[in-house]
């Protein structure tokens, strides 16, 4: 794509419009062109959540190249752009991003911890396990709730003490132990 397309689908990006913006990161990520990933990145934290969806989308499309500058997106101290960081990374599929998600656990925002927490579930991969049953303590509900499905997603006998302990923890909260005894149930099922 010459240049100065590109120059236009950037500047369409900073539109005031939502729809335009929206549009313009999706022909940016279907240019799969690793150039357009440090304005994609940025649009992560676009004050439209279906602009940083479709952002975290096409940086996906780019693949492998956006890994790295995913990962310092992770460290940022912006709290939609972690989120969607670790929306994408999980989606590109590289093992090697789950040591930085299980380091972006201990994040001071639960927003972001909870988004970290369920990317680790849905790559399912088993070092993220231990750093899970640990967040089973954490301080947020959502974020606990989180991490039962997650280990329940990964489906490791590791965690079924784990879980079992958070569940009898969580006296008169029904919610909490509905959900940890459908991680159980998919935990026994493997």
């Amino acid at each position: 794509m010459p240049g100065n397309e590109y120059d236009d689908l950037i500047k369409k990006l900073k539109d005031e419009n939502p729809d335009v913006r929206k549009e313009a990161a999706e022909d940016l990520g279907n240019t799969g062109d690793e150039k357009v990933l440090k304005v994609l990145i940025k649009a992560l934290n676009d004050e439209n959540p279906k602009v940083r969806f479709q952002s975290a989308k096409s940086i996906v499309k780019i693949g492998k190249p956006a890994v790295e500058p995913l990962i310092e997106a992770l460290k940022s101290d912006e709290t939609n752009t972690q989120k969607y960081a670790a929306f994408a990374l999980k989606d590109i599929g590289d093992s090697s991003v789950v040591e930085h998600l299980i380091e972006a656990l201990k994040d001071g925002n639960w927003g972001v911890r909870k988004s970290v927490v369920k990317a680790l579930g849905e790559i399912k991969d088993k070092k993220a396990v231990d750093p899970l049953i640990e967040v089973l303590n954490d301080e947020d509900w959502g974020v606990r709730v989180t991490a039962i499905n997650a280990l329940g997603n990964i489906g490791d006998e590791k965690a079924v003490d784990p879980i079992k302990k958070a569940r009898r923890a969580a006296t008169g909260d029904k919610e909490f132990k509905k959900a940890a005894n459908k991680a159980l149930k998919k935990i026994n099922k493997k």
